[in-house]
């Protein structure tokens, strides 16, 4: 008999700062984002040049200037040097 969703889920607890090492699975995903952040700016960027209106303008304006901010914010959070980083992690694993 298949169980059914009683419509409340689980949520995982929300980590205050993410973790200093990332997996490649991690690396991955940081990657796809952060591409689509980037190609979402540029469009942006792109469109708001092109706009006539400028309420329309102002809009897109914003917009990119949003996804230039969350790029950015996850740019910073890959700054670490992950080997470095894995290194730690494996000697207090030892310790």
């Amino acid at each position: 008999m298949q169980q059914q969703m009683t419509g409340q889920q689980t949520q995982q607890p929300v980590i205050p700062q993410p973790p200093q090492v990332i997996t490649t699975k991690d690396y991955l995903y940081l990657k796809d984002g952060m591409s689509w952040l980037l190609d979402a700016m540029k469009k942006c960027h792109h469109f708001a040049q092109e706009a006539t209106n400028p309420e329309v303008k102002q809009a897109l304006d914003k917009a990119g200037k949003t996804h230039q901010r969350h790029y950015q914010m996850l740019l910073k959070h890959l700054q670490n040097n992950n080997t470095q980083e894995m290194a730690n992690v494996q000697q207090q694993m030892t310790q």
